[in-house]
C-alpha cells in the first residue's frame, strides 16, 4: 500500500463547512430542535455495514467538530485501514442534537470516500507481483477532487494530475490541433520548465515510434490498446521512458495489463464509478 500523509484540517474544513451549510439550510435542524430536549447527551457509533477500506474518518471528525467543538470524537479504524461488516469505525459522544445535525454530512463523505478506497484496493490487488502502479485521473466530482484523490491513496493507489497546471499532458486533440506528434513535442521542448514532466498520448505503435524518435517526453500514455499491443509497446520503449496504460481499464482486466510490464495503469472508474460503501450512525 502506498504511503500518504494526512492533509491539514485547514485544507479540508472549507469543503466540509460548505456541505454543512447546504444541509443545515437557512434555519438549522428543525426536526432535532422540535423533538430532542435541550441538554440531551448520547453516544453514537459510526458502523461499517460492509467490508471495505476506510477513508473519510478525518472528514467525519471535522464535520462533527464544526457543528460542535465539544463533541468527543474517537476514531477506532483510521483512514487507509481495512474494515469488516459490523466494525465500529468511530464513536461520537456529547450533545445528541449536535450529533444528529452533523450525521448526514459525515456519512456522505465517509461512505463515498470509503467506496473509492475500497474499489482502489481491489484494483491494486490485481497488480500483485508486478511493478505496475494504479493511478486515478481528473474524472472526479467537481469540488471534491482533493478528498477523492486522497481516498485513492488510502486504497493503496497513486495520484495522477490534480490540475491542468501540474504537468504537460499532450492528448489526441492537442496533437490534431497543433499539427502532429513531432510538432507538439518540439513546441514543448522550447517552452517547458525543467521542473515539469511531459506526457504524450498515443493509440498506435507507429505513433509511439515517432514519439521515441522525436524525444522530449518523460511518459507515454498508451490509450485504448489491447493487451498484445501493450506488450509490443513496452518492448519498443525498453525502459527509455515511463509507460501508462489507460482507457477501458476495468477491474477484470487489470491483472493482464499489469503483466505487460507497464509502469502505470490509470482508471477514471476509481473515482467516477465507485459504489458508496454502506456506513451507518447508530445511537
Amino acid at each position: 500500500m502506498s504511503t500518504f500523509a494526512t492533509l491539514p484540517d485547514l485544507i479540508l474544513e472549507p469543503l466540509v463547512r460548505s456541505a454543512l451549510l447546504e444541509d443545515l439550510g437557512t434555519y438549522g435542524d428543525v426536526t432535532t430542535r422540535a423533538v430532542i430536549p435541550a441538554g440531551t447527551t448520547y453516544e453514537a457509533r459510526l458502523n461499517a455495514r460492509e467490508n471495505g477500506v476506510v477513508s473519510g474518518m478525518q472528514i467525519a471528525r471535522i464535520a462533527f467538530h464544526l457543528v460542535d467543538p465539544t463533541l468527543e470524537v474517537t476514531t477506532h479504524i483510521s483512514d487507509g485501514q481495512p474494515c469488516t461488516k459490523g466494525d465500529v469505525l468511530m464513536t461520537i459522544k456529547g450533545s445528541a442534537a449536535s450529533i444528529l445535525s452533523g450525521e448526514r454530512v459525515a456519512l456522505n463523505f465517509a461512505g463515498r470516500l470509503t467506496g473509492i478506497a475500497t474499489l482502489t484496493a481491489s484494483f491494486v490487488a490485481q497488480t500483485k507481483g508486478t511493478n505496475a502502479r494504479v493511478t486515478c485521473t481528473r474524472k472526479t466530482t467537481p469540488g471534491l477532487r482533493i478528498v477523492e484523490k486522497q481516498a485513492v491513496l488510502h486504497g493503496g493507489g497513486f495520484n495522477h494530475r490534480f490540475s491542468l497546471s501540474d504537468a504537460i499532458l499532450i492528448k489526441d486533440n492537442h496533437i490534431a490541433a497543433a499539427g502532429g506528434i513531432a510538432a507538439v513535442l518540439n513546441a514543448t521542448k522550447a517552452v517547458a520548465s525543467h521542473m515539469v514532466r511531459v506526457e504524450i498520448e498515443v493509440d498506435r505503435l507507429d505513433q509511439l515510434a515517432e514519439v521515441l524518435e522525436t524525444g522530449g517526453a518523460d511518459v507515454v500514455l498508451l490509450d485504448n490498446m489491447d493487451t498484445p499491443t501493450l506488450i509490443e509497446a513496452v518492448k519498443m520503449v525498453d525502459g527509455r521512458i515511463k509507460t501508462e496504460a489507460s482507457g477501458n481499464m476495468k477491474l477484470e482486466r487489470i491483472a493482464e495489463v499489469a503483466a505487460t510490464g507497464v509502469d502505470y495503469i490509470s482508471s477514471g472508474a476509481l473515482t467516477h464509478s465507485a459504489k458508496t460503501l454502506d456506513l451507518g450512525l447508530d445511537f
